[in-house]
């Protein structure tokens, strides 16, 4: 695992893109390809709000990598909104819409948010260029297909109380990669609204289930700030394994996209 230590002189050298495969195949970059990724940004652009970076079904021709902050994907079916997807720092948010051109969900910011904006034709140049880099950014969309995966498997399985605390559970365990996880505090801006709509759930029922995860001191949750007392209690009520994130475990990278691979 790298330290915090190790990930702030990666940010600070790479202030853009620093904690883009942090804690999964970062390592398997050299200085190269990281300044390649790093220049790859054109536009900065900070949010103090929710802002719809790309709708559904909008020509895009870029593509958003999270600096800081979180960005939801969202879906809306009549009047009712589905969460289907969160974002931390750095993620390359929407790098799909390369291939795609046109998402079928919106990407929102919320909160204070910082985001990179990386043309398409910088994307190309990578893909024409550089093959193990261009393998790199394919793992980052095939990281959030198995995200994705596991979110669809978990709203079958599991009810509303164990069904948020997976989310508690797996947001902990992506912020620690990039170094972002402050003992058993997480800091977010989300609400309850977007909690039961990641859930596939109503307000009131979201309410009653965090109520249940304070109750039994598994977890808290106020204005967006998430207290977990006993990490490991809390992933076994909500039966989390954290292998398909492929940081760690069966699924981890043990040097198979190394640059002996390029």
């Amino acid at each position: 695992m790298t330290t915090s230590e190790e990930i702030g002189k990666e940010v600070e050298k790479f202030p853009l893109t620093g904690r883009f495969l942090m804690g999964r195949l970062r390592d398997a970059m050299d200085d190269s390809e990281k300044q390649i990724v790093e220049s790859l940004v054109e536009d900065v652009a900070d949010y103090d709000g929710p802002q719809t970076i790309l709708e559904r079904g909008q020509l895009s021709d870029r593509s958003t990598m999270l600096i800081g902050g979180f960005v939801l994907r969202t879906i809306r079916s009549g009047e009712k909104r589905f969460v289907v997807g969160v974002q931390v720092p750095g993620d390359f948010v929407d790098l799909h819409a390369f291939a795609l051109k046109r998402l079928d969900h919106d990407v929102i910011t919320i909160g204070q948010a910082k985001v990179g904006y990386v043309p398409h034709d910088r994307i190309k140049s990578v893909m024409d260029t550089d093959p193990h880099l261009a393998r790199l950014l394919w793992f980052s969309t095939l990281l959030d297909a198995a995200i994705h995966r596991e979110w669809i498997m978990k709203l079958e399985q599991l009810r509303a109380p164990r069904r948020v605390a997976h989310i508690f559970c797996e947001l902990q365990q992506r912020l620690e990669f990039i170094g972002m996880n402050v003992a058993n505090r997480i800091e977010t801006p989300l609400i309850q609204a977007d909690l039961a709509d990641m859930c596939g759930t109503t307000a009131i029922h979201m309410n009653r289930a965090l109520r249940d995860l304070r109750e039994q001191g598994l977890a808290d949750f106020q204005r967006g700030k998430i207290s977990i007392p006993d990490r490991e209690e809390l992933c076994a009520f909500a039966d989390f394994n954290a292998d398909y994130l492929y940081g760690e475990g069966v699924l981890g990278m043990r040097g198979e996209l190394d640059l002996s691979q390029k």
